[in-house]
């Protein structure tokens, strides 16, 4: 049985099922396109996630056949409109332009760190599923994710370059730590379409399924993680995280003190026991 999440937003629609805090992207008109109200959604959406004990795991998709088109280009187009170099035609003068500049560099850095950084440190499995195109900040979210599914109809652009933007919400580090420095740059300098099967084949997707067998398999993905041990899940996601930082020492070092902390775990006794009796574990993140 789900329990609805109020995101006090249509732009974001929530809820807990069986485990797994499914969260859906909801501006199909515009291919799930950001709004502030979206975002700031998401941000309270992922914090309550993050601590509620109920949620084992986390599913980021997006409604009417796409996953997210990133930022809201027509919004750009409308506010560049009033004034050459996007500046309304009514701006005040410099001092005013780098107090807004200053401004929106703060507020956007918060909702970076709200969502596409809350889901990369999250300390729970995340699995975004693409039923269509994940484009800029959109696919930087997708990236965010520990694990991706693609519909087969699915492609990943990260479409920057076209409408002269260089990128935001982490997407050049996620996809660098995935494909390289060459294909990553590739992919910025040229925004070309990379249709499922080749983003599989390059390692940004780890599934592609039929179009309509996305939902089924990535709900049951999801709740297959949010099944499973949990401590150990936490303690592999940041064991992982931080070798993309640390020296060979240090990664084990704490490789070991998470690998002993889960050897008292229930979750590791009932495994144990399980594996001797020839049965499925039965899991309790304790």
């Amino acid at each position: 049985m789900s329990e609805a999440i109020d995101t006090g937003t249509e732009d974001l629609l929530a809820e807990v099922d069986e485990g797994v805090a499914v969260i859906t992207l909801n501006r199909p008109d515009r291919r799930n396109a950001f709004s502030a109200t979206m975002l700031r959604a998401l941000g309270q959406v992922l914090a309550r996630a993050e601590t509620d004990s109920a949620v084992g795991a986390l599913l980021l998709t997006g409604a009417g056949g796409a996953f997210s088109a990133g930022g809201d280009v027509k919004g750009f187009a409308a506010r560049a409109g009033g004034g050459e170099g996007g500046a309304p035609a009514d701006a005040p003068g410099a001092g005013g332009l780098l107090a807004g500049y200053d401004q929106a560099v703060h507020a956007q850095r918060l909702d970076q760190r709200r969502t596409s950084a809350k889901l990369y440190e999250m300390p729970k499995p995340t699995l975004a599923a693409l039923p269509g195109p994940a484009a800029g900040a959109g696919l930087a979210l997708a990236l965010a994710c520990d694990l991706r599914m693609a519909a087969s109809t699915a492609f990943l652009t990260t479409a920057f370059a076209n409408v002269g933007f260089s990128g935001d919400y982490g997407g050049t580090w996620f996809m660098r730590r995935l494909v390289g420095e060459a294909k990553t740059k590739e992919m910025y300098f040229l925004s070309e379409r990379v249709g499922a099967d080749e983003a599989a084949r390059l390692g940004l997707v780890n599934w592609v399924v039929a179009p309509d067998e996305l939902e089924t398999r990535s709900r049951e993905l999801a709740r297959r993680l949010a099944a499973g041990p949990t401590v150990a899940y936490r303690y592999m996601k940041e064991n992982i995280n931080r070798a993309a930082l640390w020296e060979l020492g240090d990664c084990m070092d704490l490789e070991v003190t998470h690998h002993i902390r889960c050897s008292f775990t229930e979750d590791h006794r009932e495994a144990s026991r399980a594996f001797v009796e020839k049965r499925p574990p039965v899991f309790h993140g304790r």
